[in-house]
């Protein structure tokens, strides 16, 4: 038999999803007075196979899906997200929830849990109903073929997966770890105990209008809370900006630039990835000068809670609050000597390298159970 343009491996059997995996019918009433743990789309991260929390059942006023330990859960909401999870305790979750458990003895647990974590599974669940909510369509996974591998070989495949999965939960516990020091450093070394250390930002920093005059510069970017400066050609496949670009501010590497309606979400960002830019006019552009303040260590004040909590005291607007250039001038923060600020903007760009070490190492990671899985779901690699 073929599968995929493939010889079928020895012993494989191919079967519709729904002869040997099922939706759990069970469901738990809002009245009820059992108290569970209630897992929402929230709780589960995207491909990591993890929860990130829970809420109590007594909570909720809506049916829900039970689960029971060892059995999956998978986010049928927008299913492009890859959320899913091999339950680690009895509970309830939201209905946008598949609560899936193998049958007919073909399949386990743990093996399925695999299984919707491979690209196969996640393009067939993504051929969805509905537009503006996608959701998975069972009656379209239901009659999926897959390729099956005896029970045994199936129990040899999950433990080899769970053993890149334990070394990527562990590097992202240690990710978090670092980043938590690293938050407390900044905490520590930007807060001033005297006074008189702290200056008026206004002093150490100067607006910056110039116009895309002639429309010269065609590079289109935004400044997002997540990943800061972006090219909206990128992110969007097209630009989206106004075709007449000549008010748009120009942005150089080595300026500020901020949304002043969501810079208190963290819409503010220091441009490193290109030369130069242009922006809506709406934004703010703002340099330092360098000869009274370290750039890296004013990009990292602008990053602390410190700044956020200042925002509320100068924000104006009726309708959405705005930070002005003057707001953000008005601002009194830490400001030591440029020596000082040096050695503390070493000491946290430090950090930050040990961080994304541990990324670079947690994708690299990733890549590899990615392309294990590829070997092993496939029955080109073979376990005994």
């Amino acid at each position: 038999m073929k599968t995929n343009n493939n010889i079928l491996p020895k012993g494989w059997e191919v079967k519709e999803f729904a002869q040997f995996a099922e939706v759990s019918k069970a469901k738990y009433n809002p009245i009820s007075t059992e108290d569970l743990k209630c897992i929402e789309l929230e709780h589960l991260n995207q491909e990591t196979g993890n929860i990130n929390g829970w809420v109590n059942s007594s909570e909720q006023k809506s049916t829900k899906n039970k689960f029971q330990k060892g059995q999956v859960l998978f986010g049928k909401l927008r299913p492009y997200l890859k959320k899913y999870w091999l339950a680690e305790f009895d509970g309830v979750c939201s209905s946008e929830i598949w609560v899936l458990n193998s049958v007919s003895k073909k399949c386990t647990n743990e093996f399925l849990f695999r299984l919707v974590q491979s690209e196969k599974f996640i393009q067939v669940a993504n051929v969805s109903s509905g537009s503006k909510m996608p959701r998975a369509d069972w009656d379209y996974v239901s009659e999926f073929p897959f390729s099956l591998p005896p029970l045994p070989e199936q129990t040899a495949i999950a433990a080899l997966l769970s053993t890149w999965d334990t070394a990527i939960q562990k590097i992202a516990t240690l990710i978090a770890q670092k980043q938590l020091q690293k938050k407390w450093l900044m905490q520590k070394l930007l807060s001033g105990k005297k006074k008189n250390e702290n200056h008026m930002l206004g002093n150490y920093i100067k607006e910056v209008s110039v116009r895309n005059t002639g429309n010269k510069i065609t590079r289109v970017l935004s400044v997002t809370n997540s990943r800061g400066f972006i090219d909206q050609e990128e992110q969007f496949d097209r630009v989206v900006a106004s075709k007449e670009q000549g008010n748009y501010k120009v942005v150089k590497k080595g300026q500020f630039a901020y949304n002043p309606s969501r810079v208190n979400v963290g819409s503010l960002d220091l441009l490193r990835k290109f030369d130069e830019g242009i922006l809506s006019p709406m934004y703010v552009v703002f340099e330092p000068d360098t000869e009274k303040i370290n750039i890296e260590y004013l990009f990292y004040l602008l990053k602390t809670t410190l700044f956020t909590a200042r925002i509320p005291m100068f924000v104006q607007g009726s309708v959405r609050d705005t930070l002005s250039f003057d707001g953000l001038c008005g601002m009194k923060f830490f400001i030591p000597s440029i020596s000082e600020q040096t050695k503390i903007a070493q000491i946290l760009q430090t950090a930050d390298k040990e961080i994304q070490l541990l990324k670079s190492k947690s994708e690299k990671l990733k890549e590899q159970k990615k392309g294990l899985m590829q070997q092993l779901l496939t029955g080109k690699k073979r376990l005994t």
